[in-house]
């Protein structure tokens, strides 16, 4: 069991996320706003895995994690970004900014509590 942060502003699919991560008996609050993410990790200190929706126009989730990282706020905290398929460019920003996982938004619709296993588990992720 694994405490998830996930910043999805898109409340349907993030309401699918929580789900389907809940079920596999995690913890996992909603975050809808950026600007919150910071205050939910230093108020929660044990959040294991921050979730990002790379796929929404109203936030830079690479942006935000390279932030976060370099100001110390992650710490040992996985992160986990879904983008759109077909936005390579999106992927590639993630990649860059330090995300330990990005993967389709099709995936993490699919095997998100599976992706969230290799990233609590001791190996890190060996498939981008």
């Amino acid at each position: 069991m694994a405490r998830v942060l996930a910043l999805v502003p898109d409340l349907l699919f993030g309401s699918r996320v929580q789900a389907a991560l809940e079920n596999a008996g995690h913890i996992v609050e909603l975050v809808a706003e950026p600007g919150h993410v910071a205050d939910r990790l230093r108020d929660q200190p044990h959040v294991a895995v921050l979730v990002v929706d790379l796929t929404s126009d109203e936030l830079d989730g690479a942006a935000l994690v390279r932030s976060l990282s370099g100001s110390g706020a992650l710490g040992g905290i996985r992160t986990l970004g879904f983008f759109s398929h077909v936005d390579t460019a999106t992927r590639e920003r993630a990649e860059h900014a330090g995300f330990d996982m990005v993967v389709p938004r099709s995936r993490m619709a699919r095997e998100g509590a599976d992706l969230l296993a290799r990233l609590v588990g001791q190996a890190p992720p060996a498939v981008r």
